[in-house]
């Protein structure tokens, strides 16, 4: 899913010239590890009963796991955020930032009803996605290429006649002819 990655990695970001423990900076493999680890680290965060098992084991009340949580904000960036298969995250990763919710979300119930919204969210935003691609094609079907309707071809223009069937090399589609 992820080969050939590293051609991809952002330049200029925080993935470039990151220095290690020792000193050196990264090698090409141990920037493309990071960048992959760090995807699926912040993509797991779209998962609000994950949030709730980080926070049962105590790691948002660790000011090191804090400090790596606003670290990963540079997943917002758009040379980044494109690599994100569930947006959601970044939501998730904001609201990580408050402490208020940090706290909350090792409550079973918060995190029950988070995902609940979380799904009625997906399920609205797909009845709605659906609603609009079919008026699309609603539209489309009855408008077609330069605003004909549906079942007439279009006029020539320029003063030329009409172009019979088969003519032309044109396919059926592509002739032009009026409908009386």
């Amino acid at each position: 899913m992820y080969s050939g990655i590293s051609s991809h990695i952002p330049s200029g970001g925080n993935m470039q010239g990151a220095r290690m423990s020792d000193g050196g900076t990264e090698t090409e493999d141990q920037q493309r590890l990071r960048f992959m680890v760090e995807l699926e680290f912040v993509q797991c965060l779209a998962n609000p009963n994950y949030l709730n098992f980080l926070a049962q084991r105590g790691y948002f009340k660790d000011q090191a796991f804090i400090n790596y949580l606003k670290y990963l904000l540079y997943w917002k960036e758009p040379d980044y955020a494109r690599y994100l298969k569930y947006p959601m995250c970044l939501y998730f990763l904001d609201l990580l930032q408050y402490e208020h919710f940090r706290r909350e979300v090792v409550n079973a119930q918060c995190t029950k009803f988070i995902d609940d919204q979380q799904i009625l969210l997906w399920q609205h935003y797909t009845r709605r996605r659906t609603r609009l691609l079919q008026s699309q094609v609603g539209t489309h079907n009855s408008v077609g290429i330069g605003g004909v309707m549906a079942g007439q071809q279009p006029i020539p223009t320029g003063g030329s006649t009409p172009i019979q069937s088969g003519q032309g090399g044109q396919t059926p589609n592509q002739t032009m002819t009026r409908k009386t």
